[in-house]
């Protein structure tokens, strides 16, 4: 019986889209948009623990977090010294994913914890090239069809080669975060960086933006 309801709700949603589709979006990306709360149904029923990696001995990073700095989609170079005193999100986004509905999600947490937290999303093609679009046209891409205002940053790659981005280098080595050796493991994962720079913890696609372990950190 079971069986039978999800398979109702799973043809609703795909008849829904028949209708709804954003002349913004591909039929894919319509498609995935509403099955997003499907597909994040997988990790709640899994559980977080495998999902969210934490510092737990409080390590201090050996090379500063501060010390980092990244091109913003405009051009412009984000100085992570501006940072300091804010709680900074770091997130690998892509516009073709299943878990692109998390952009709403994260533009949410942008509007609610703005005066504590920083929100950096890193536009990226490394999974499945999910991310074919220049760095103009995912930024329309967001704001016309998620709202998005946190900041992104220009496209490069995340994970680990002679190419990745050194933000994501700091983020999964050891030998400069203090303990994370953790990569995207897919699109939309996300790193939590203290107000004294101390990365706090990582969190696979997996776990919404808006889970309690994100917000309680937060907090």
């Amino acid at each position: 019986m079971r069986k039978y309801i999800w398979l109702s709700i799973l043809a609703l949603l795909v008849i829904s889209v028949l209708f709804i589709k954003k002349k913004d979006m591909t039929w894919r990306q319509s498609i995935m948009k509403a099955l997003y709360p499907l597909i994040m149904m997988k990790g709640k029923i899994s559980g977080n623990e495998k999902n969210i990696k934490m510092n737990t001995n409080n390590i201090i990073p050996p090379v500063s977090f501060y010390s980092l700095q990244a091109i913003k989609n405009n051009g412009d170079t984000l100085l992570f010294e501006s940072l300091r005193g804010k709680k900074v999100l770091i997130v690998n986004t892509a516009s073709d994913c299943g878990y692109t509905g998390q952009y709403s999600e994260l533009e949410k947490l942008n509007q609610q914890y703005k005066d504590k937290l920083i929100i950096l999303g890193f536009p990226a093609n490394d999974f499945k090239e999910q991310e074919k679009r220049n760095d103009k046209e995912i930024a329309e891409f967001c704001k016309v069809n998620y709202g998005v205002t946190f900041t992104l940053l220009k496209k490069s790659s995340v994970i680990a080669s002679p190419e990745q981005n050194p933000v994501f280098q700091w983020l999964s080595k050891p030998e400069q975060n203090g303990w994370s050796k953790y990569v995207p493991i897919w699109n939309f994962c996300k790193y939590l960086i203290n107000e004294e720079g101390k990365l706090e913890a990582f969190y696979t696609m997996e776990v919404s933006p808006l889970d309690k372990a994100i917000i309680e950190k937060i907090n």
